[in-house]
C-alpha cells in the first residue's frame, strides 16, 4: 500500500493516541491536541484503521475499523479509546499502565475478496474469514510476529472468527485480505 505518511505524520499520531488516552485517564500526556499539526489532507481522508497497544511486548488492546467510515484523524481518536478502553479481552487501562504501553497504528488499503488462497503472503496481507454469522480478522503483522506460514495463518484466522481450523478449505467461506501500513512508538524509539 502506497501511502505518503511522512515520519511527521507518523509521529503526530502516535502522540495523538497517547494524548486522547491520557485525556480519558484525566493524566497528563506532556503536550496537548493544540501542539500536534493535523493539517495534511491525509488526517481527512477515510481508512479503516487499527490502533494496538502492548505493555512488555504483550498484547493490552487492539480494536480497529476494517473500512473507510471516517476520517482517519476521527478514526484514530475512536480506537485509541477503544483498544484502551473497550477491548473485549482485558479490563480498561488504568493511568499507571500509560508510560508503559507501546503504542502501533495499521492503516489498512481496502479490502478484495480472495480466488486463490496462494495469493495470500503472510506478513504483506491480513486475512478476514466469515462464515454465516462468524467472522474473523487478523492483521498483516500477526503472522510475522508469529511465524505463522500461509495454512497457519489461515488456521488462526478462522479460530478468530470461532470456527474450527481448516474451515476456510469449506464452501460457504468467504476469504479477504488487505494490506495495511504499520507504525509504532518502537519505530521511533532506537
Amino acid at each position: 500500500m502506497d501511502l505518503n505518511v511522512t515520519d511527521e505524520i507518523k509521529k503526530t499520531l502516535l502522540r495523538y493516541v497517547r494524548l486522547v488516552i491520557a485525556e480519558k485517564l484525566n493524566a497528563s500526556a506532556g503536550y496537548l491536541e493544540a501542539d500536534l499539526d493535523f493539517s495534511d489532507s491525509l488526517y481527512r481522508q477515510k481508512f479503516g484503521a487499527f490502533v494496538t497497544l502492548h505493555i512488555n511486548g504483550k498484547l493490552r488492546g487492539c480494536i480497529g475499523y476494517i473500512q473507510g467510515v471516517k476520517p482517519l484523524k476521527e478514526t484514530i481518536h475512536d480506537m485509541a479509546i477503544a483498544a484502551a478502553f473497550r477491548d473485549p479481552r482485558f479490563s480498561a487501562l488504568s493511568a499507571q499502565e500509560l508510560e508503559k504501553i507501546d503504542i502501533e497504528i495499521s492503516v489498512l488499503s481496502p479490502i478484495e475478496e480472495v480466488a486463490d488462497t496462494n495469493d495470500i503472503v503472510p506478513g504483506k496481507d491480513g486475512l478476514i474469514i466469515s462464515k454465516g454469522f462468524s467472522s474473523g480478522l487478523l492483521l498483516p503483522q500477526v503472522a510475522t510476529e508469529q511465524g505463522w506460514d500461509r495454512e497457519t495463518f489461515l488456521n488462526h484466522t478462522c479460530m478468530k472468527a470461532g470456527l474450527l481450523p481448516g474451515t476456510w478449505k469449506e464452501s460457504g467461506v468467504k476469504i479477504e485480505k488487505f494490506s495495511a501500513f504499520v507504525f509504532g512508538e518502537k519505530e521511533f524509539s532506537k
